[in-house]
Parts: C-alpha cells; structure tokens; sequence
C-alpha cells in the first residue's frame, strides 16, 4: 500500500504538506509542516535542508502521513510531540497538562520584576499553584539560582510530568511537587506565590479552538460560571501563604484584570502596578504585594 508521500524528497513532502495544512486553514501551516517532517525523519532544520532531495523511506512515509493526520484532525504540535518550549526551556507534556503559551511568560516577567523591587529575600522560597507540567516554576528557578520551589496539582499525572521536567533540566534539587487542591497543603512562609489557574466560562468552552477544547485537559480550562472560582479559592490561601513583602501573581483571562485586582485588595494585598500586557496588548498578569509588618 502506498502512502501519499511515497516518492517524495524530503523537500517536496514539506511542501506537499503546507499545501495540505494551508487548504485545512491550519494557520501556522508552513512552520508546522517542517516541525512534523524533522519529526518523522528525526532531523532538525539543518538536516532538513541538508537532505532536501533524499527521497523518503516508505517507513518515512507512513510516520510522516501519520503525523500529518493528527495535525489534520486538530490535535496541536506540541501534542503531537509531546514537548513544548517556554522560557527558552524544553518541557515534556502529557494528557493532563496544558500546552504552555507565549502568554504566560507575562507572568514570570511580572514577577521577576515584583521581586526585584521589593525587599531582597535568601533563600526565596516560591509556591506554583496548579503547576501542571511545571512551565511557570521551572522558568522562575532558571532565573533564580538561590531560590526554592514547591508546585501543586490537583492531578498526580501532572505533577510526574513536572518533576520529570524538573529533574531533565537539572531543577529538581530545587523544586518538590505535591498533590492537592490550590495551595491547601501547603505551610510556612512564601516570598512569590505564581499561578495560571483554569479561568475560561463554563459556557465558552465549547467555542474555543479545537486544540485547545479537545485536547487540552478540561480541569485546567473550566473556571466555572464567571471564570473566576479558581481566584475565589487561591488569592485568600495565597494571602495567608505570603511572607510580608511578599508578591501573587497569577494569570487572567481577557476580561478579568479588574475583578482579580479587587479580589486580591479584599484580601489586603496592594496593587502597585498595572497588571502585565501579553504580546496581543491583552491584561495578562495581575500582581499583589502583602504588606511588609
């Protein structure tokens, strides 16, 4: 049996495949054509322009259209690799955690500047609440040599995924993991406590795109009626965890900066910035500070 890249060299299977993606309305259609033929043939982009007229093994073939039937039916990238980079650092994903996104960058950038303008703390101690595969955390140490970190999850699955993450890029003398809701297990004093908790309405799940509604797990999508139960229950906990001086920072959706602020003020936590713009101009981090006792 024939496969419909039998025959090609490597180059005109990358341009078949755009053309496919293209016609598809795949977006990224061209980049995700080369990702996907560097993966079936296991070449980077050097390879691939190296061995631009080698025609395809049919074992090739058959891997390559596999590939390409995933991406077809909806299924992103990064989850048909299984990887993803953030923070310029590679993190294995599984079923039970979201794909990292640019946009959550603006959270480490918000709290790396919150740090830095607040009082010096050593060692820094750090709390990623709902760290799924550990992106948030994981970036923080890389930055903070001196700090230490604890990430949460209500789902086991995930936190193996992130101390896996943890342990591949040499974090994980730095990082622990536990099971449970938010931070309700957790003690003690924190300098920064982070968080991108589910926040999408209930009802707006269904409109979402199908890499994302499909394939990403609905715990850590669904934020319930107004999108804001995961904020209810985490910025009073995280209040409590704070040391004084200490900084939250969490992600938003595209219209809850404002209400997030008032829920971290009603806890007594001050405002003193604007929440963090991601790279479409959208609120994308909200920061509060504990006041120092």
């Amino acid at each position: 049996m024939s496969h419909p890249f039998t025959g090609h060299t490597v180059e005109t299977a990358r341009r078949t495949l755009t053309a496919r993606f293209r016609t598809n309305a795949i977006d990224s259609a061209e980049l995700d054509a080369r990702i996907l033929v560097g993966a079936a043939l296991g070449l980077d982009l050097t390879g691939l322009i190296t061995a631009a007229t080698r025609i395809l093994t049919a074992a090739e073939a058959v891997r390559l259209e596999n590939l390409a039937c995933r991406r077809l039916t909806g299924e992103p990238v990064a989850r048909i690799l299984g990887a993803k980079e953030f923070w310029g650092l590679p993190l294995q994903l599984s079923t039970a955690t979201l794909v990292p996104r640019p946009d959550t960058e603006t959270v480490v950038e918000l709290a790396l500047e919150m740090l830095r303008a607040g009082p010096a703390q050593d060692p820094l101690r750090i709390a990623d609440i709902g760290t799924g595969s550990g992106a948030i955390l994981l970036a923080l140490l890389s930055e903070l040599p001196g700090a230490y970190g604890i990430g949460t999850d209500i789902s086991a699955a995930a936190l193996h995924t992130a101390s896996t993450n943890a342990r591949h890029l040499k974090l994980a003398c730095r990082a622990a993991f536990t099971a449970c809701d938010y931070a309700s297990a957790l003690s003690g004093a924190f300098d920064l406590i982070v968080s991108n908790p589910p926040y999408i309405r209930s009802a707006e799940i269904i409109h979402l795109a199908t890499e994302v509604r499909d394939h990403d797990p609905l715990g850590a999508l669904d934020g319930g009626s107004d999108g804001l139960d995961a904020y209810r229950a985490l910025v009073p906990q995280a209040a409590r965890l704070l040391a004084p001086g200490g900084v939250l920072v969490v992600e938003v959706g595209h219209d809850q900066s404002a209400e997030v602020e008032r829920l971290m003020m009603a806890t007594g936590l001050t405002l003193e910035r604007p929440p963090k713009a991601d790279l479409a101009g959208t609120a994308r981090a909200v920061g509060g500070r504990k006041l120092p006792s």
